[in-house]
């Protein structure tokens, strides 16, 4: 015998649970999951205005300028984009630009690379936070799954 949609599929605290209440309770919590999602394309598109306002000034996207382009920067291993002149510090860097990392180099370059030329750092945490998410939604790979760890340096072969 199959249940129909009015007959009890669960018994929770002694009470039946139908379909039709089941429904009812996804529907109610769907507005939470997509909570996260709005909130950091919020957070990105405020990241934009914030990269489009300061970054700007030396950054681009696409294309080097005073410092590197920053498409795909999430993911990247420092001191790497092409076609770039890196500073020696920077070039000789071993970390991969992830999101915490990032958010350092935001707050004080040179606390994360002795020696690198980038004088500039953004004063507010939220800014940071939104020009990292920012940068992490262009990134080709998931940004939440990069994880920073050393380079491999290329060995000398026969």
């Amino acid at each position: 015998m199959t249940p129909s949609a009015c007959q009890p599929i669960v018994r929770a605290h002694s009470r039946p649970v139908s379909h039709l209440s089941i429904a009812l309770l996804a529907l109610l919590c769907l507005p939470s999951l997509a909570q996260p999602v709005a909130a950091a394309t919020q957070q990105a598109a405020r990241g934009k205005v914030v990269f489009e306002t300061i970054c700007v000034n030396c950054h681009s996207l696409d294309a080097n300028r005073a410092g590197p382009a920053l498409r795909n920067v999430v993911g990247r291993p420092a001191g790497k984009a092409p076609d770039y002149f890196y500073s020696e510090a920077l070039e000789s860097a071993t970390h991969v630009w992830d999101r915490a990392k990032l958010k350092a180099w935001l707050t004080d370059p040179e606390k994360v690379v002795p020696g690198q030329e980038m004088k500039f750092h953004l004063d507010k945490e939220r800014d940071r936070d939104d020009v990292v998410a920012y940068l992490a939604s262009l990134s080709r790979r998931s940004a939440s799954a990069v994880v920073s760890h050393p380079v491999s340096q290329p060995t000398q072969g026969k």
